[in-house]
């Protein structure tokens, strides 16, 4: 495939790519990022050494801009990030490379993700100790990180979650209200002891605001 490079043209249906022709024929597209590092221009002599070259340069710019966007939309545990290239069917080196690559760079760092997930579900959707250990494990996270992230209060977290499901039970009764609250915390993670303090809890809450 060794050749001249004749042009070097922008692909019409995706501006981050181009075709490189040589001697006046398609010879295979790039990244534009590669390209332009590459310093690719018309009248350069590419050797089929340095095609290859290029053709590993542009498959590592094509998976870090897939990963990169992976991670856009929120943070992303190792095992996260592992799996999904394995979807994208990245090779186990190349894989390793880029995992490596982005833990350089930190955007990727287990600690940070783990604090990440606690924090949201604390604020948006309470959980158990138990069940926050068990979603970060099956995130791959190791007990060591993990010990370092859950506090452990268990009883105040159930409060948390009840909160917002209480509001919807505004004007049932004691009965009904128990009946709707416990199974709700028990499927958050939360033992039936905690459980059933956290809903006696709620109900005296509700009943002093009713009866200030």
């Amino acid at each position: 495939m060794a050749g001249t490079i004749t042009s070097v043209e922008v692909q019409a249906r995706n501006p981050r790519r181009v075709n490189v022709h040589l001697d006046g024929a398609y010879a295979f597209p790039l990244s534009m990022e590669v390209a332009v590092q590459a310093g690719l221009a018309r009248g350069m002599v590419l050797s089929d050494e340095r095609i290859g070259e290029l053709g590993a340069q542009d498959t590592w710019q094509k998976t870090y801009n897939a990963a990169l966007n992976f991670l856009s939309f929120r943070p992303r545990s190792e095992d996260e990030v592992r799996h999904y290239l394995d979807r994208r069917k990245v090779l186990p080196d190349l894989r390793e490379r880029m995992v490596a690559r982005l833990k350089e760079s930190k955007l990727l760092d287990d600690e940070a993700f783990a604090r990440f997930w606690v924090e949201n579900r604390e604020a948006f959707s309470p959980r158990s100790s138990r069940a926050l250990r068990l979603e970060l494990r099956s995130k791959g996270i190791d007990d060591g990180t993990i010990a370092g992230v859950i506090s452990g209060d268990d009883a105040e977290a159930a409060h948390r979650a009840g909160l917002k499901k209480m509001r919807l039970l505004a004007s049932a009764d004691r009965e009904t209200f128990r009946r709707k609250l416990l199974p709700f915390l028990q499927r958050r993670g939360f033992g039936y002891e905690t459980a059933r303090e956290a809903v006696d809890r709620l109900w005296r809450e509700r009943e002093d605001d009713t009866n200030a």
